[in-house]
């Protein structure tokens, strides 16, 4: 079986407390799902795994932005998720090195409008394992793309973080149908 780990918008926009849309920054505090995701990624690394680093963004003018989404609609407003500047880089607390695969997406999905699909089939993946913001959705996207791509999924529950905990947990509940949810301890 071959793997991938997918560490999914852990960006400063997001992920960090002075991010411009940071409705996940408390929660990524509280899970300690950076450090858990820096485990993730130094057992990914020392297994051979496949190591892709995806991140949401638009380009500088907001031409990919869809203007009418409740999500995205208000980016450029705020001056969010721009790949111009910093909002877009991942947590400076995050292990990132740099000969990773960096994805950048222009939605919520991380196979909407990316190279993953055929980053994982040049590679024979058929294994994802998945973390990052929101649990409610890009590991929601995620996860239900994935499966239906007919990919196995396994969520690293503590290297996830969502607006809050009672959001998180209700996610996980969902996607257990379709997903196996682990802690970082339990990779092997």
């Amino acid at each position: 079986m071959n793997k991938a780990l997918l560490v999914i918008d852990f960006i400063n926009d997001i992920a960090h407390p002075d991010g411009r849309i940071a409705a996940s920054a408390a929660h990524v505090v509280e899970q300690d799902a950076i450090a858990h995701a820096n485990q993730a990624l130094a057992h990914a690394r020392a297994q051979g795994w496949l190591v892709i680093l995806i991140k949401v963004g638009f380009d500088a003018g907001y031409k990919l932005q869809p203007k009418d989404s409740p999500m995205f609609g208000r980016a450029q407003q705020f001056g969010a998720l721009s790949l111009a500047g910093s909002g877009t880089d991942f947590h400076p607390e995050l292990d990132v090195q740099g000969d990773e695969l960096v994805l950048t997406k222009p939605r919520v999905s991380p196979f909407y409008g990316t190279a993953l699909e055929p980053a994982l089939r040049a590679n024979q993946i058929d294994h994802l394992y998945l973390c990052g913001v929101s649990t409610s959705w890009a590991i929601q996207a995620a996860t239900r793309d994935g499966h239906d791509r007919d990919y196995r999924i396994t969520i690293l529950e503590d290297a996830c973080a969502a607006a809050d905990a009672m959001e998180h947990h209700g996610s996980l509940r969902l996607l257990g149908r379709i997903a196996e949810i682990i802690k970082v301890a339990q990779l092997s």
